[in-house]
């Protein structure tokens, strides 16, 4: 190969090497980085510790097992606050009835109403999904019976926020 035909080559390389770096560069300035991959799980112990009742401490609540950090709402969810009994646990069944009684503070949406299971979706999405950052899952929306990974389980979508990498 003559050396004309090599420099040739080389310079061919190096252009079409620099045309994939411009590329590359501007697909990564063009688009938003992946959501991070890891998932928080809560045991109901570990949810527990966030029930506002500590003033450094953020406020945790779960509904549909989904956790959220609402500290921001610390008026309505902190120590001796209006809806504080929500907090540290999954108030599921709370929601969807719109109660503070203790026996509705759970996850059981057993025997809700068709009407109490659209309002719970309807303040899931509306209201929490879109003003308080998830933080995690209870290990019941993560975990089957058996303590083995659920295959179905699928994040929520929550574009506004970046989801919180605790471990």
């Amino acid at each position: 190969m003559s050396a004309c035909v090599r420099r040739c080559a080389r310079f061919a390389l190096i252009n079409w090497l620099s045309l994939n770096v411009l590329l590359a560069e501007e697909v990564k300035l063009n688009h938003s980085p992946l959501p991070q991959s890891a998932v928080r799980l809560f045991t109901d112990e570990d949810l527990a510790k966030y029930s506002g009742e500590e003033d450094n401490q953020p406020i945790y609540m779960a509904i549909k097992g989904v956790v959220f950090d609402v500290t921001l709402g610390k008026e309505f969810y902190g120590k001796n606050a209006p809806y504080n009994a929500l907090v540290g646990k999954d108030s599921t069944r709370a929601v969807a009835k719109m109660s503070l009684e203790s026996k509705d503070l759970t996850h059981d949406t057993t025997g809700l109403t068709e009407d109490e299971l659209k309002s719970l979706d309807n303040v899931f999405n509306t209201l929490y999904k879109t003003k308080y950052p998830i933080v995690g899952y209870t290990a019941r929306r993560i975990l089957n019976e058996d303590g083995s990974p659920n295959k179905d389980f699928k994040p929520e979508d929550q574009p506004h926020f970046n989801i919180k990498d605790e471990f």
